[in-house]
């Protein structure tokens, strides 16, 4: 007996927080989004870091709050801790971002403390030696991992030249990085033009602005062009094998063209991303995990950064059913570009998707991740609610149309990590096979 889903909601309109926004004099945009649930104050900073050199930008993330002229690395956790709250910074191929909480009526001591890190970074040699080992120690243990090894493989054939095909960099290029050097680029890039702070929480949006104002108002400067070039089209050509000798399983991983977030077909990608392989209902998933039991997950999701969006499939199946499952992969590819989904299916790709974006902004945490990530893509909140809106209205046949144009498997890039001796024969037979080493 099949279930019948219930009615969507008719109303599918979001209701949004209530929110203020102010460009300071320094250049720094502020976002305020009130959400009372309890009393805590979210912080975002997301600063522009495009073409950063890679092995110092991403030992900067690592020790920015390592010490500054009057406060050490320990003295700057107490005082954080002191206002319940904390801090941490981190590196994507666009953005340095600082991410952290603190109790509402603690936030004007958290920015104090912010902006002296901003304004007067040090960089202890002893701590900066401390955290660059730290940093050796995960890129060595990340280099061990097929994961990893697979992405850095794909990101490669999938941007070629381009920034975005190197996010990672070797533990001799950290090993060679200064304390210098991390202060020359702090003060080169790390600066409040171009920069968005989002706050979320049990805040007066716009008094928080005014203490934000009043706390990284002295922060200034202008950081040199970091803009980044469109990523280019992807390639589709011979699928990259890369040899992992010995390994008992191969790391399959697919990267296809996607739409940013501000295409107006980007709701149906959405849906027929769910529909293939976007969450555990998927086509993909029934067909390679609990049909056929050749791997314990795979996933499809759509990749954005400021230069483009991809979107990229990932699972690790069993070395003896490498070629059955790209086979299958490559069956549930053509299946969904050629054939609109069926009323049901898509239904429930739907309410799945309409689900997760209310569930994505129900705490202060998911609603300033969102927050934040849009900002970075010059939306706002009220983009959520447009995106729902399309989500509730795509129909089948602009789900099908999209999903012709961005998941035919003519148009895949395709890596498999694994022992090339016992798995390429399998690969040879579906396709055309260009072998590389790690």
């Amino acid at each position: 007996m099949t279930a019948t889903l219930p009615d969507l909601i008719p109303d599918t309109e979001l209701t949004l927080p209530p929110q203020a926004e102010r460009k300071l004099p320094n250049g720094l945009t502020v976002i305020a989004i009130r959400r009372a649930a309890v009393p805590l104050v979210e912080v975002r900073l997301r600063i522009p870091f495009g073409r950063a050199p890679l092995a110092p930008a991403t030992l900067l993330s690592q020790a920015l709050f390592t010490g500054t002229g009057s406060m050490t690395m320990l003295d700057i956790a107490a005082e954080l801790q002191a206002v319940g709250g904390g801090l941490a910074a981190g590196l994507d191929p666009d953005r340095l971002q600082i991410s952290g909480n603190a109790l509402a009526a603690g936030l004007g001591r958290t920015l104090e403390i912010l902006a002296g890190v901003l304004t007067g970074a040090a960089y202890p040699g002893e701590e900066v030696a401390t955290e660059r080992e730290r940093l050796v120690d995960n890129i060595q243990v990340a280099l061990s991992q097929p994961a990893h090894l697979a992405r850095v493989a794909l990101l490669r054939r999938m941007f070629a030249d381009h920034p975005y095909a190197v996010q990672t960099p070797s533990p001799e290029q950290v090993r060679a990085v200064e304390p210098e050097a991390l202060r020359e680029l702090h003060a080169e890039r790390v600066r409040p033009d171009g920069s968005i702070l989002v706050l979320v929480g049990d805040i007066d949006p716009e008094q928080a602005i005014d203490v934000a104002e009043k706390m990284l108002g002295g922060w200034s400067g202008t950081a040199r062009d970091g803009e980044i070039p469109p990523a280019p089209a992807l390639r589709p050509g011979p699928l990259l094998l890369v040899d992992r000798p010995g390994s008992v399983q191969s790391s399959l991983r697919i990267a296809l063209p996607a739409l940013p977030r501000t295409d107006p077909g980007y709701a149906a990608l959405t849906l027929a991303n769910l529909v293939f392989g976007g969450y555990f209902s998927s086509r993909w998933v029934e067909n390679i995990r609990e049909d056929k039991g050749y791997t314990y997950g795979s996933h499809s999701v759509v990749e954005h950064f400021v230069a483009g969006s991809s979107l990229l499939a990932a699972a690790d199946v069993a070395t003896e059913v490498t070629g059955p499952s790209l086979l299958e992969t490559t069956y549930e590819l053509g299946r969904i570009a050629s054939l609109p989904p069926g009323e049901e299916e898509l239904e429930q790709a739907r309410r799945y998707a309409l689900g997760t974006l209310r569930l994505g902004m129900s705490t202060q945490s998911g609603l300033a991740g969102l927050a934040t990530v849009y900002a970075g893509f010059g939306l706002r909140l009220g983009h959520l609610r447009d995106h729902s809106a399309a989500l509730a209205s795509a129909t089948r046949e602009q789900v099908a149309a999209v999903a012709a144009t961005h998941l035919a498997p003519s148009r895949a890039v395709t890596v498999v990590l694994g022992d090339a001796e016992k798995i390429e024969a399998q690969l040879a037979a579906l396709t055309v096979v260009e072998r590389s080493e790690q």
